[in-house]
């Protein structure tokens, strides 16, 4: 990338989930430069970020979203990040309160409700039910495990070992959890491409509702869940074995606006 070229972002977190927004209509921003990608993500020495999200115009939706992990690879859907490319396309013009958009995982709908984002995440056929924890996929693969005193729970030394011991090198999302009332739960994930604890994680709570449903913890289908960045909603309905119509529903608001240059 031509170090003097000024790149326009914005910065947008839903629950403490972080993401440089780029509007790349234009397809000028560098998809191959991972580099790029790890310093703007980079909190010491860029803007600092979970990930980054480019904006694209899509000819079967309204638009199409890319996302990158902050290991500068591109990855599977991401949740919060998905919310936010809503607000942030509002803030453009291109969609007023309702949308759809193309992800990596297909199309979804979503709408603005009284500051709140609701999007809508693709079906889930089957909750794997092991011996001491779960495992589905929620647009990213989920790895959903109950523990006693959550706060207390080493998540840097913990998440490594079930990402890599139990799913090697292509890995999976970690998400710890306890139940704090009938339907409500705590939640700490560990995300892979980030390789640590990100304050929440739009598909892994949606992982653990699900999941906490499933084994039969609550028979709610509007589910909370608190995370250390704040608390989302679940919403789902059941289908044989499986869940349909399920929403993401929680906060996504604009930090700053700037301009950088690599």
């Amino acid at each position: 990338m031509d170090t003097k070229t000024a790149l326009r972002f914005w910065k947008y977190q839903g629950t403490g989930n972080d993401f440089i927004l780029i509007d790349n209509r234009s397809l000028d921003f560098p998809k191959g430069s991972v580099d790029d990608i790890v310093k703007l993500c980079d909190r010491r020495f860029g803007i600092g970020a979970d990930g980054l999200i480019l904006l694209e115009d899509d000819e079967t939706s309204d638009f199409r979203m890319v996302y990158y992990n902050s290991d500068g690879n591109q990855s599977s859907m991401c949740g919060n990040g998905g919310r936010c490319i809503v607000a942030f396309a509002q803030e453009l013009g291109i969609i007023k309160d309702e949308t759809t958009f193309t992800a990596v995982d297909g199309m979804h709908e979503a709408k603005i409700v009284n500051g709140n984002v609701e999007l809508k995440m693709g079906n889930v056929d089957t909750v794997r039910a092991l011996e001491k924890y779960y495992f589905l996929d929620t647009g990213s693969p989920h790895h959903v495990q109950e523990v006693k005193q959550l706060d207390e729970l080493h998540i840097q030394t913990e998440g490594p070992r079930i990402r890599y011991g139990l799913y090697g090198e292509t890995g999976s999302n970690v998400n710890f959890v306890e139940q704090v009332s009938n339907d409500a739960f705590k939640v700490r994930t560990y995300e892979r491409g980030v390789e640590g604890e990100t304050l929440s994680c739009g598909t892994g709570v949606t992982a653990v509702a699900l999941a906490m449903h499933h084994a039969g913890k609550t028979s709610s289908n509007k589910i909370k869940t608190l995370t250390k960045g704040g608390d989302l909603v679940v919403q789902f309905n059941t289908l044989g074995k499986g869940y349909t119509d399920i929403k993401l529903i929680g906060p996504a608001t604009k930090v700053f606006q700037g301009q950088w240059e690599l």
